[in-house]
């Protein structure tokens, strides 16, 4: 993925069923629960991206979170900082995928950012 890209969204839900029917009926996306991520339901919209539905406050945040890639979490996470922002959820591991952090910008909005693990 390239630096800048918008490649993940994750939308919280309080029925997580109704949610996943919404957006089968009005996207055409299909879901599966994520490996190791229990109540985490993935889609795609193209082969490089996607999303999830997630349980609100459990599996996902409490609101819409759109993810960025990034080359330098740790970097992208102190330039959000001394532009501004906030720490959302600090630098974690996503075991066998890369690794991710949310901030919230001045405005108040949270943005994921997330940078693919090499090898």
């Amino acid at each position: 993925m390239a630096k800048g890209t918008i490649s993940h969204i994750e939308f919280p839900a309080d029925d997580v069923d109704r949610a996943k029917a919404f957006y089968a009926a009005i996207a055409g996306w299909e879901f599966s629960e994520m490996e190791g991520m229990a109540g985490y339901w993935l889609f795609r919209t193209r082969p490089e991206a996607g999303g999830a539905i997630g349980r609100r406050g459990e599996s996902v945040g409490q609101v819409v979170r759109v993810y960025i890639d990034v080359d330098d979490l740790e970097g992208a996470v102190a330039a959000a900082t001394a532009n501004g922002g906030s720490v959302v959820t600090p630098p974690s591991d996503i075991p066998g995928q890369g690794r991710y952090a949310a901030v919230r910008d001045p405005e108040g909005n949270e943005v994921g950012l997330y940078e693919v693990t090499r090898s």
